[in-house]
């Protein structure tokens, strides 16, 4: 790879470079908390359905779970902000009592897991905003897409290599292995941010309304909608086609997503955050396109996962990452992210609404219609400004122009 239009070359991505102790008890705590998540998910999702419940049931439980989410998000983003590390490390306290707590799935009557539920929702809601906002907060614009995709890339691997410890274990223990790996979290954050000392206060608080009444939150807030719809209601009708290759193809996906979670983030410091989504996006129509006309064969397997695992690699370091800390500027960050997160964390929802009905589903019809979609949502793209801010393109173009000028200079000497 060359250079690029913005005149700064891969191997100086990293130019503006933040200190170990700078960076470290942020990257700690998107890995710990992420991957818990990722796992407890599963973990949670797994024993509601061992229950065997009615369809009305399992929605309200699932209801709960999600009215959890979204309620505690909202809230945490307002309260988080005036003693962010204090108040991340009393919310990974709480994600591991809770954690212990599902171990009663099976045995509380149907009202205690009503409450468990809703518990466990506020026990993820509440501070992943501020976590990504944390992380968003220690990195410099310029290269936040680089430290996002190799924190993504450990966040990928680690639940990988973890998933495959745990699952030797029977269900008690690998919740209890889950509690400890989060209580060994608030250990080192504590620990590590303490060193750090703690991130300023921005001066500029938006609210909800401010941010959602900007054009171009607005121009990337659309396809990221319609992107976590997509995803979660095709889901099961991928599980109908892959069936038991579907957790294998899981696992690969996520090795996969992890390299490209790196190359995705180096990219969008190297070429702008939008080209990195747009490019997505058209993957991820391509990849559906295909599962349409070929469905059910080897090859469409095959190209399904590598499309897939490719687009969230980049989809992680732009989206989760980077991204709506760049539309953020130096203002607070939490509430961006909450806008950002909501959509992909509430859509999951859909997996438990579409699976009792997927087998009345013609599966190349909703691949097409995922395809179509998907294209669709490159439209407000195309209209959205680059959040790779100007000033540091012309800075990056300016030491190039140093650079040759400088090389110009020594082979004329």
């Amino acid at each position: 790879m060359g250079r690029s239009q913005y005149g700064m070359s891969p191997k100086k991505i990293l130019e503006v470079r933040i200190p170990l102790k700078e960076l470290a008890p942020a990257v700690i705590l998107v890995f710990n908390s992420i991957v818990w998540f990722t796992l407890i998910v599963a973990l949670f999702n797994d024993s509601i359905q061992k229950l065997a419940l009615p369809l009305g049931e399992t929605l309200i439980l699932h209801g709960m779970y999600y009215a959890g989410i979204a309620i505690s998000a909202i809230l945490g983003a307002m309260l988080f902000p005036r003693a962010r590390e204090n108040y991340l490390q009393l919310w990974m306290l709480f994600g591991a009592v809770m954690t212990a707590l599902l171990t009663t799935i099976q045995s509380n009557p149907f009202t205690a897991n009503i409450f468990v539920c809703l518990l466990l929702g506020t026990s993820i809601g509440t501070g992943l905003p501020s976590t990504l906002s944390y992380f968003a907060d220690t990195t410099a614009v310029e290269n936040r897409g680089t430290y996002g995709g190799l924190t993504w890339s450990t966040v990928g691997f680690g639940t990988l290599a973890l998933a495959l410890a745990i699952n030797v274990l029977d269900p008690f223990l690998t919740f209890m292995a889950l509690a400890i790996w989060r209580a060994t979290g608030i250990v080192l954050f504590a620990a590590l941010s303490r060193l750090r000392g703690k991130l300023p206060l921005p001066s500029h608080v938006p609210s909800y309304r401010s941010i959602l009444t900007r054009y171009d939150v607005a121009l990337y807030l659309l396809p990221w909608i319609m992107f976590s719809l997509v995803n979660f209601a095709e889901s099961p009708i991928l599980g109908k086609v892959f069936g038991d290759l579907q957790l294998l193809v899981g696992f690969i996906e996520f090795a996969i997503s992890g390299i490209f979670a790196v190359v995705g983030g180096i990219l969008g410091d190297l070429v702008g955050r939008k080209r990195i989504v747009i490019t997505g996006f058209v993957i991820l129509g391509i990849e559906y396109a295909f599962l349409s006309l070929f469905s059910g064969t080897q090859v469409s397997l095959y190209v399904y996962i590598l499309c897939d695992g490719v687009t969230w690699g980049m989809f992680a370091s732009v989206f989760f990452m980077t991204l709506w800390g760049d539309l953020s500027e130096t203002g607070q960050k939490e509430k961006y992210y909450v806008l950002g997160g909501l959509p992909y964390l509430l859509s999951s929802f859909l997996i438990v609404i579409v699976k009792p009905f997927v087998t009345e589903i013609e599966t190349a019809t909703a691949f097409s219609l995922a395809s179509f979609f998907l294209f669709l949502a490159v439209l407000p793209l195309l209209y959205a400004p680059e959040t790779l801010p100007e000033k540091r393109i012309k800075e990056r173009e300016l030491r190039k122009y140093v650079e040759k000028a400088k090389k110009t200079k020594e082979k004329y000497a």
